[in-house]
Parts: structure tokens; C-alpha cells; sequence
């Protein structure tokens, strides 16, 4: 199962009432975390998550809202006992931002390891297989697409038909190869597993709903009502409507709603914009969160 917490839900600047957006999962005790604006560490905090088990971050782009936190969360990191290497991945020029940004946190217990990343570059860690995907915003930005696996049942007649000794198969279904032996070897075929697509800040460009198709959760910015439509087209972001749009183009199971703009402190006011056109959208609020289970 994997669980799903959107600790801010904010845009542009941080709210007495709302923090910047940042999306926090969790798979087996391992944590990931999408942006980290100005705040996140305590965000994730109050969400009752642990600063400690993140190892992977995932830099949508480089507006302050959602990497200016970096320095803080790291120390707040440092200070929970982590001291597993930590990669972060970001666009081009990831390397640059983050060793400026980590000039005022010079003496971590741990190592930070940078990767950039293009459209559709791969990243596995920890059981998290991620894919990145270009989005259209004022600067270059990714979304991400986040995927659990799910091998097969254990086939006692393959592993048999396939000459695989009964001593091997409880490592071989574990996902160990050994002796010439394969998982394949011994499992059927892989079952559906998790997925969760994240797209923010962006228009509503087509490839969220190509990568978020039948996703178990589509969490996309909604920043403005409808009225602001030329606003949201000026700055390169997206309305509730049009994030509904690209959810029910996609046929996922639900959408989230964040990033909302400051001047909107009461999201609740146009969020039928959005229910109207697909049902199963959710206002997010800070500290939302929900588990992902795999189907049976």
C-alpha cells in the first residue's frame, strides 16, 4: 500500500492558514517528497510524517515556492537522524540550485546525490519507479508519474515446468535472481499495481492525461476559478475547471485539487467548477491524506 499526504496546498507564498505545495508518500517506511517551497518540514510535520525516512526528492522547477525550503528541510532531516544518502531530481540544472541552496546547510549527516532529469527519464528507488514528463510553465517544470509495481502470484507449475529447485523459489518470488534462475522463472503475470501522477504548475497541457490514464490519483494544480482564465493563461497555470478536464480525459479514480492562488483563500467558493465536470475531484487542504491499496 502506498500512502498519499499533500501537507501544503498553496501557491506563490506561504498562508497563516496554508502552506506551499508539496505531495509526501510512503512505501514500505520509505518516503518521497515532490517540492519543498519555503516551510515544508514543518508542513510534513504536522501531517505527522517523518522528516527522517525521506530519501528521494523530486524538484517539479525552480520558482522559490517550490525549492526555497530545500536548505531547512535538510538540516530538519539532519536533526530526525537520517544519514542514508539522499538523492534529489530535479530538471536541468538541478546540480546548480541545489549546491547553492545547500550553502547554508554545509554539514550534513548524510550525502546529497543530484540527478537531471529529461521527459520520460526513469528514476527507480526503494520500490518508487518514477517517470518525469514535460509541463508548460513559465520555466522549464516536470510532473511526475509515480508507479508501485506489482509482480505476479507465485506459479507452483511454472517453477516446476521450469526446472527451478523448491530451495530457490521463496527468494526467486522476492525478486532475487540466482543460479541462473529468474523471477519469471516462477512468478505469472505482473498485476496492477499503484499509480499516482502529480502535475504542477503547468497549463493544461495533454501529456497529464496521457501519463495519468487510468491512474489511481491524479493531484493537479487547480490555482484559479474560472473568472481567471486569462490570469491562469498569462502565468502559466491552470484553473479547477481545466484540471477537472484533464482528469476525466484521463479516466483516473480521483483528482486532487492544489495549489491554490493567495488570492483565493476560500477554494470552496469554485470548487463546483470543477465537481461538475468530474465527480470524483477533491478539494485538497493541507494535511489531506489517503492510502493507496493494491487490488485484489
Amino acid at each position: 500500500m502506498l500512502d498519499v499526504c499533500l501537507p501544503g496546498t498553496g501557491g506563490a507564498v506561504p498562508m497563516l492558514d496554508r502552506f506551499l505545495s508539496c505531495c509526501y508518500m510512503r512505501f514500505e517506511g520509505k518516503g518521497l517528497l515532490i517540492d519543498c517551497g519555503e516551510g515544508t518540514q514543518l508542513a510534513v510535520k504536522k501531517a505527522g510524517f517523518s522528516l527522517g525516512k525521506i530519501d528521494l526528492i523530486l524538484l517539479t522547477h525552480f520558482h522559490a515556492d517550490h525549492c526555497s525550503g530545500l536548505p531547512g528541510l535538510l538540516l530538519s532531516m539532519g536533526n530526525e537522524g537520517h544519514t542514508d544518502p539522499l538523492l534529489i531530481c530535479g530538471p536541468r540544472g538541478v546540480d546548480e540550485i541545489v549546491k547553492a541552496l545547500t550553502t547554508i546547510a554545509p554539514e550534513l549527516p548524510f550525502r546529497v546525490k543530484t540527478r537531471a532529469l529529461g521527459d520520460f527519464d526513469t528514476v527507480e528507488q526503494n520500490g518508487f519507479s518514477v517517470t518525469a514528463f514535460e509541463l508548460k510553465h513559465s520555466s522549464p517544470c516536470l510532473g511526475y508519474d509515480v508507479r508501485i509495481r506489482r509482480p505476479g502470484r507465485f506459479d507452483v507449475e511454472k517453477a516446476a515446468a521450469n526446472g527451478v529447485p523448491q530451495r530457490l523459489w521463496s527468494r526467486l518470488q522476492k525478486g532475487e535472481s540466482l543460479e541462473g534462475f529468474t523471477p519469471a522463472d516462477v512468478l505469472g503475470d505482473a498485476r496492477r499495481g499503484i499509480h499516482v501522477t502529480y502535475a504542477t504548475d503547468t497549463r493544461p497541457v495533454e501529456i497529464i492525461s496521457t501519463m495519468a490514464s487510468d491512474a489511481d490519483l491524479l493531484i493537479c494544480e487547480g490555482m484559479f476559478e474560472r473568472d481567471k482564465r486569462d490570469r491562469a493563461r498569462e502565468s502559466s497555470h491552470s484553473t479547477m475547471e481545466e484540471a477537472a478536464n484533464l482528469a476525466k480525459n484521463a479516466e483516473c479514480r480521483e483528482l486532487w485539487l492544489t495549489h491554490f492562488s493567495p488570492a483565493l483563500p476560500d477554494p470552496t467558493v469554485c470548487f463546483g467548477e470543477a465537481l461538475s465536470v468530474f465527480p470524483a475531484a477533491v478539494l485538497g487542504c493541507d494535511g489531506i491524506r489517503k492510502t493507496v491499496r493494491f487490488e485484489e
